[in-house]
């Protein structure tokens, strides 16, 4: 790809991306060429040294924390002076009086539909087309071929019967719980059929109907004949599909051939964390994808057990109202956009002086303007709103600061005011303590809040760095911040207004193969609160549906506002262990789990510019991580080094051990690189132990700096 400049407006502008802006993102959104770039170079330029100034602070307050807690070492912490410290330093900010967000135009997947999210790296059509069309999932599929379906012998291309027969006994009992019939099962039913568009349910001759028929919807018809019932449960349908000659069919009385579930009410297109994004070759590709998402005409073409296939986005489902009216269901997922935070910069632009121009700020322009082909078709957001996910914010001047940058981005693009939404991820130190605040600068944007404890957890690390020693990864789980923490979200949420009007979020499922502990386990996130929560794949969102209708979830919210709420001192409990008594095997137990986790993922990421996949663990389970786990287990080796825990010689001799072990996992990978016994040769092994070594130098503990160098390195 060229590496040439266009300059213009006081920019240099990458060629590919002034070309691809030019002929594929402008043309069909009013917005002139002369428009973009100047829009681009004057907001640029002028929000470049506000950028600069805030990561100045982050700087500062740092230094400043670091500073307390040298000065305080030796000292009982005394949490009133620690406080009060914060609240000097500006890093906690004094909290204002109540009030209720005032976003307007949300669509109906963030404001009545509580339901499962996908993240997906934008950088893969198949995988972003696959993630959109998550909307719609065969439960049927979705149970036969995960574990939730328990089996003694392995899952094969043969088909079981018996594991089938399991299937449809699980999705009877899912209609029982949800959809019952009077006096009736639905293992019972031996046939539906319609009359006057009304649902009417047979079983040995008798004619029944659901006991709440508010839940039938409407129907489909095939050649005249009934195809399928559309239910819906908790603001989520359910189509039961009906073809007797279908092969699943044929153990069913009823004809029943597949459950079809609203699965993934929302998808975020992801432009940070789990994409290895470092140059203009790297962003159009993004850039082009959400453009083709926007435009509903992105394909991806593949070829998959020898066969070429084809994928682009799904249609509406049309059926027929129970009013005779002809109507139809949204097709596809709200696709939502995450762009970058204030921290990096991109070559793909060059400011007047030379410089990259901030990231976030090249994101915000370049994503609305390929959103403008939405508001013009409302194939997405049928109610012309922009959705922008803004991650790794330190606060309410940060916060403060994203409002700007839309604002500016409306004034260029000719939108009008508050068009571009924004969703605020709580997974900052200093967010989480002033989040009220944050909310407050963009009362009239927010449409999202969530917890994230892989990036929280690693800001919690780099924060109190001087402090003292970490308590292990598992047990912060457990520890008092992690769940004030959690539980702060939602009651702030709460508080301003977010229940029926914006989502509330909680983290990720990370182990895509454990979906009957998912199942098992994940509603606790409709418990806490969420009325969306993050699941790795459309078979996990499939599954965590389930979990919607099991819960109102806004229901479950007028139950939480009347709890207890999280405290600010719970917030603000350092998880450090002044003295730890571990042995030397559990120390070296701990860091090679970190050390695993941190190569299995660099590799990847510098090697083949995979910014998100599934990642065996030290015992050979598959985690799908991206940035995050890279965030939270190169902060922990830090701080233990730091403190003298370990040892650099003792780490540095795990980290080769643990990159053979990474090293055969990896064997089948025809494009892998392997890391030993060359350590030196390799700029991936070198990369994962920079993140270690200079751990404790990395702004606010990121990995981007060091990732973004060594994968330029390792492409050029």
């Amino acid at each position: 790809m060229s590496k040439k400049y266009i300059n213009t407006e006081n920019l240099s502008i990458s060629e590919n991306l002034y070309n691809f802006i030019n002929t594929e993102a402008i043309p069909g959104t009013e917005v002139t060429k002369d428009q973009f770039w100047k829009g681009l170079s004057k907001v640029g330029h002028e929000l470049n040294s506000k950028n600069i100034e805030l990561l100045r602070i982050r700087k500062k307050i740092q230094m400043d924390i670091d500073r307390w807690h040298l000065e305080n070492y030796e000292k009982e912490f005394n949490l009133n002076e620690y406080r009060g410290y914060l609240e000097k330093i500006g890093y906690l900010k004094k909290e204002g009086p109540d009030f209720i967000i005032k976003t307007k135009n949300l669509d109906q997947e963030i404001s009545s539909i509580g339901g499962p999210q996908l993240v997906v790296p934008i950088m893969n059509a198949r995988y972003a087309l696959n993630a959109a069309n998550a909307r719609w999932m065969s439960l049927y599929d979705s149970l036969y071929g995960t574990d939730v379906i328990s089996s003694e012998e392995s899952i094969s291309e043969r088909y079981d019967p018996e594991r089938g027969l399991q299937v449809i006994n699980y999705t009877k009992d899912f209609l029982d719980n949800n959809f019952k019939i009077q006096n009736l099962s639905w293992k019972k039913v031996d046939h539906i059929s319609i009359k006057d568009h009304n649902l009417v349910l047979h079983a040995n001759k008798k004619i029944t109907q659901l006991e709440d028929n508010n839940k039938y919807i409407g129907y489909r018809l095939e050649k005249q004949k009934i195809s399928g019932i559309i239910l819906k449960n908790n603001n989520l349908h359910v189509e039961i599909i009906i073809n007797p000659s279908a092969f699943s069919a044929k153990g069913d009385p009823a004809g029943i051939s597949d459950i079809i579930i609203e699965s993934a009410i929302s998808t975020i297109c992801d432009h940070e964390d789990s994409v290895a994004a470092v140059d203009a070759e790297d962003k159009i590709i993004g850039y082009r994808n959400w453009l083709g998402l926007m435009k509903k005409d992105l394909v991806a073409e593949f070829e998959k057990d020898g066969k070429k296939l084809r994928r682009k986005l799904n249609p509406n489902r049309n059926y027929i109202s129970k009013l005779g009216k002809k109507e139809n269901l949204h097709g596809r997922a709200l696709l939502l956009n995450r762009n970058v935070g204030h921290l990096m910069t991109n070559s793909a632009v060059l400011l007047q002086d030379g410089s990259e121009i901030p990231e976030g700020i090249l994101d915000a322009f370049v994503t609305s303007l390929c959103a403008i082909h939405d508001l013009k078709n409302k194939n997405n957001s049928r109610t012309g709103s922009i959705y922008i996910v803004k991650p790794k914010q330190h606060g309410p001047d940060e916060t403060s600061f994203t409002d700007l940058l839309f604002s500016k981005v409306e004034e260029v693009l000719g939108l009008k005011k508050f068009t571009i939404k924004c969703g605020i991820m709580d997974e900052e130190r200093r967010t989480t303590v002033n989040l009220k605040e944050c909310i407050r600068t963009l009362e009239d944007r927010v449409f999202f809040i969530n917890t994230g404890f892989l990036d929280r957890t690693g800001d919690e690390m780099h924060t109190s760095m001087e402090a003292g020693p970490m308590i292990k990864k598992g047990d912060m789980k457990i520890s008092a911040w992690i769940n004030a923490y959690e539980n702060n979200n939602v009651d702030v949420g709460l508080k301003c207004g977010f229940s029926g009007v914006a989502q509330i979020g909680k983290g990720m499922w990370a182990m895509p193969d454990k979906m009957s502990d998912m199942l098992k386990q994940k509603i606790n996130h409709l418990e806490a609160g969420a009325n969306c929560a993050w699941v790795p794949s459309p078979t996990a969102a499939a599954l965590h549906a389930l979990h919607y209708h099991k819960i109102n979830i806004f229901d479950k919210h007028i139950k939480l506002k009347g709890r207890q709420k999280a405290k600010l001192d719970d917030l603000l409990n350092i998880p450090i262990v002044k003295k730890p008594n571990w042995s030397v095997e559990e120390i070296n137990n701990e860091i090679s789990n970190s050390a695993q986790t941190i190569l299995g993922y660099v590799v990847r990421w510098i090697d083949q510019g995979i910014g998100c996949s599934k990642v065996p663990d030290i015992n050979n389970i598959g985690l799908m991580e991206d940035r995050a786990t890279l965030r939270i287990s190169s902060q922990q080796i830090t701080n233990w080094l730091y403190h003298g825990i370990c040892s650099r010689k003792q780490v540095l001799e795990i980290m080769k051990k643990m990159a053979k072990v990474v090293d055969d996992q990896n064997r089948n990978d025809k494009l892998y690189q392997k890391m030993s016994p060359n350590y030196d040769r390799s700029i991936a092994f070198k990369t994962a132990c920079e993140l270690v070594f200079q751990g404790k130098d990395q702004p606010s503990g990121y990995t981007e700096p060091l990732l973004h160098l060594n994968r330029l390195i390792k492409k050029n």
